[in-house]
């Protein structure tokens, strides 16, 4: 259950500077993205026009007046025939793990992105050595479609991702 203080609703562009500083901080510090540059604010303003111009959802978790989190779905590939699958992104401040908030920004992805039309739902997940982030997923209905191997380096190490995958036509977990 998400923290009693947190609030998830839909990103505005003056949410971007905290979005930028809670994923700049996995890029510099983690495995947990395949970026290795830190993209600016404009850059999450570019995406957020661009997800939310497609009807897609882009949310943050607030504590206390902070974004906490935030989660979006994405275009899973540009090919036009993946038009109805999305990949789903979850990052939140290093001091907000454990609380819900995950959860509760999961939730929120899912049933804006099953509004939207998406039909399929996918989570890359990297192999960070943390089985939290699939755990999240599989509480949320997501089952494992596969493996990639070594397909990641950074910080001196190969990275293998975890592909999980959720039907957003059928009816959500309990």
């Amino acid at each position: 259950m998400a923290d009693a203080e947190a609030v998830i609703r839909p990103a505005t562009p003056r949410d971007q500077e905290a979005v930028a500083d809670i994923y700049a901080h996995y890029v510099l510090h983690t495995v947990a993205t395949f970026e290795t540059t830190v993209p600016g604010v404009a850059d999450w303003e570019r995406r957020l026009d661009d997800l939310t111009g497609r009807g897609l959802p882009f949310v943050v978790a607030e504590l206390s007046g902070q974004v906490a989190g935030f989660a979006y779905a994405a275009p899973w590939r540009a090919k036009p025939a993946y038009c109805h699958t999305v990949e789903d992104t979850i990052y939140l401040a290093p001091s907000a793990t454990g609380r819900g908030l995950g959860n509760a920004l999961l939730h929120e992805v899912i049933a804006g992105a099953a509004r939207a039309g998406v039909c399929q739902m996918i989570a890359v997940i990297a192999d960070t050595g943390s089985d939290a982030s699939a755990a999240l997923h599989r509480r949320c209905g997501f089952t494992e479609a596969g493996r990639l191997t070594a397909v990641g380096r950074k910080h001196g190490r190969w990275i293998d991702t975890l592909l999980l995958q959720r039907d957003l036509t059928a009816a959500e977990p309990e």
